[in-house]
């Protein structure tokens, strides 16, 4: 991902510029991590996920540079396996019980090049519908930005030909799900496992198990009330889009709850709620509850 160049020097081994180097590749990775994060937050991309379910044959994404300068961006369908803990890992064959949908999406265009303060639409079209069969499909749609390039000519200025040089080069890359859904979903999902934790003595924490079954992925929000001893209720969670996906049955969570004046966690109960979107009018799929002690 990043260039890391040493430029002509002695053949005499020097002990200060070896650990410069070892320091030098730390740092790198640190730095990296920075980069891709703050890079990341130049391109906003609307809707979050794309599904397509009953007749929906064509949807379109909204691509906005929120940064300074004018960046390409390519497009491309992955495949992703989550794990039990939420994590997604790169694939190139199905799970057992998974279906891609990256062969029945049609993109266009596969890249952009947005000015600084504006937007690019994306359409994305189904096809082949007539091989699709009961059940869910799913791809990702990955957005890759283009390194900067130095412009043909310009050459870097004199440098001491003993020194260390770093050349960073950012590349990074945002994914957002793309879903097919044929037929009727039967999927539930319970929630167990619940376990609060006063992390590091410090930090309220809630562990939740999350139980899928059925033909399709789920997807919701997390809501987390305190409710007190004498039946006040307080918002002290939220956390917007967790998803479960197929061929998942299970998923591992940890949600850091808020900590209001005059609550304390050693009474009362936590009720947890799992929600559709608002487009879904926000119905319960999941809830659960924990007495504190």
């Amino acid at each position: 991902m990043y260039d890391l160049k040493l430029l002509p020097r002695r053949s005499t081994f020097n002990h200060s510029k070896y650990f410069l180097l070892l320091f030098s590749g730390l740092l790198l990775l640190h730095i990296s991590s920075l980069i891709e994060v703050m890079a990341q937050g130049d391109l906003r991309i609307f809707p979050k996920r794309v599904v397509f379910e009953g007749s929906k044959r064509y949807q379109e994404l909204n691509l906005a540079n929120t940064g300074k300068d004018t960046a390409r961006y390519f497009i491309s369908l992955v495949e992703n396996r989550m794990s039990e803990d939420g994590a997604v890992k790169k694939i190139t064959q199905p799970d057992s019980g998974q279906r891609f949908a990256s062969k029945f999406i049609r993109l266009f265009p596969r890249n952009v090049i947005i000015p600084p303060h504006e937007s690019q639409v994306v359409k994305i079209q189904l096809t082949k519908t007539n091989q699709l069969i009961s059940g869910e499909y799913r791809s990702h749609l990955h957005f890759r930005a283009e390194p900067d390039k130095k412009p043909l000519g310009d050459k870097d200025s004199t440098m001491d030909t003993t020194s260390v040089s770093i050349s960073l080069v950012p590349i990074f890359g945002i994914t957002i799900p793309v879903i097919i859904r044929v037929g009727e979903s039967n999927t539930k999902v319970h929630l167990s496992n619940l376990l609060f934790e006063m992390v590091n003595d410090t930090t309220p924490t809630l562990k939740i198990v999350f139980n899928r079954s059925g033909n399709m992925s789920a997807y919701g929000n997390i809501y987390v009330d305190y409710i007190s001893q004498e039946g006040d209720v307080t918002r002290v969670g939220d956390v917007q889009g967790v998803a479960v996906y197929t061929p998942n049955l299970i998923r591992h969570s940890s949600i850091v709850l808020k900590k209001p004046a005059g609550i304390s966690y050693h009474t009362g109960k936590l009720h947890v709620m799992y929600t559709a979107q608002p487009e879904d009018n926000e119905a319960i799929i999941a809830e659960a509850e924990l007495r504190l002690r």
